[in-house]
């Protein structure tokens, strides 16, 4: 999400960002960008401070109330030393300052995206969904009672989807989890989660949210 009040730097952005494979989603002021993320999820908010109904700091801070692992990075014109304390105090996971380079900005989106996805790597030590026993801290999963031979890919996305039960991981969040690089096709995870259903066997366990990413039933 791109959260950008001045249309054409939005615009220029979100066409340099596309290239490098990401689905962009923009939004022109605080209201809609806090009505917007809750309403679908989010991989990383890129965040310009000033907006036209609203301090980007206070958005911050509701957007990391919201979702704690959300890679934010504030991109901004305030370049005080006090309004970069504010933005990474608030939970910005970077800062950076207007103008900036895309290959500077680049950088950044991919080294915050890798510690967003190594948080999602923690779920609880064990969990219990109907037949299916997940113990994360041994990687172990069981089917009334049977232990199944998972490979070590199926066994982090069962993990990661885990960590949430019944909320959705994106495609994205998932693919950066579980193989700590974007530049992995949407193929390859439809295909290893596809053998992980078959190995688990368990009608609706792991669901499909079309277009957006996959859960695990509650």
């Amino acid at each position: 999400m791109v959260v950008e009040d001045d249309a054409r730097v939005a615009a220029a952005l979100a066409t340099a960002l596309r290239r490098r494979g990401h689905e962009i989603v923009h939004c022109m002021t605080a209201e809609s960008a806090l009505d917007t993320f809750a309403a679908e999820p989010f991989d990383l908010v890129l965040l310009d401070l000033n907006l036209p109904d609203g301090d980007g700091i206070d958005v911050c801070r509701t957007l990391r109330r919201k979702d704690e692992n959300v890679a934010i990075i504030a991109v901004t014109a305030r370049a005080e030393e006090r309004d970069r304390v504010a933005g990474l105090q608030t939970g910005a996971d970077d800062y950076v300052v207007k103008p900036y380079s895309m290959a500077e900005l680049n950088a950044r989106i991919e080294a915050v995206l890798r510690r967003a996805a190594r948080a999602v790597l923690v779920p609880a030590e064990v969990v219990v969904a109907g037949p299916v026993r997940i113990d994360v801290a041994a990687r172990r999963v069981s089917v009334h009672a049977r232990e199944l031979a998972l490979t070590r890919k199926e066994f982090e996305i069962l993990a990661v989807l885990a960590r949430t039960p019944g909320v959705v991981v994106s495609y994205d969040r998932l693919i950066l989890a579980v193989w700590q690089t974007s530049f992995v096709g949407r193929h390859t995870l439809d295909v290893h989660v596809g053998s992980l259903r078959a190995k688990l066997d368990v009608p609706g366990l792991v669901q499909t949210v079309r277009g957006v990413g996959y859960r695990l039933a509650p």
